[in-house]
């Protein structure tokens, strides 16, 4: 019970949803979520930390970057048809396009200017309580 209560807490989230959805068929540094999501790097953290808890992502340190992707080698028969679920469901929706619109114009920006921009003092606090995406109006 308490591995499927752990799913259903991770996937309850607006902001956890838009981070997996934009893990799938790849990884992402964690700079590149906080992009993604406009969310202070410990806002950003806890959420992945969630998703991690729940085993829908795995992680890997590289250097002074933490790289997530969603969870492939999972043994549990729960995971597996989270998974499913999820992108049965999601994957090729208008919400799903817009991240992945979003994710695509990430992807292209520099690294390690992302990171340190993460990192500045600014950035501490989150701009907003609903991220704004491209292509979504409040």
């Amino acid at each position: 019970m308490k591995d499927f209560m752990n799913v259903v807490r991770a996937l309850a989230d607006e902001n956890r949803v838009r981070a997996f959805l934009a893990l799938h068929e790849r990884e992402l540094c964690v700079c590149q979520l906080m992009e993604l999501l406009q969310l202070a790097a410990s806002t950003a953290s806890k959420h992945l930390s969630i998703l991690k808890q729940a085993g829908l992502v795995e992680c890997r340190r590289d250097g002074r970057w933490t790289y997530y992707r969603q969870s492939e080698r999972s043994r549990s028969p729960l995971i597996r048809s989270a998974l499913t679920w999820v992108h049965a469901n999601l994957v090729g929706t208008s919400d799903a396009r817009r991240v992945e619109k979003n994710v695509r114009r990430i992807l292209k920006m520099n690294l390690e200017e992302l990171c340190c921009r993460a990192a500045e003092p600014q950035r501490g606090h989150e701009k907003s309580k609903e991220p704004q995406m491209e292509g979504v109006t409040s």
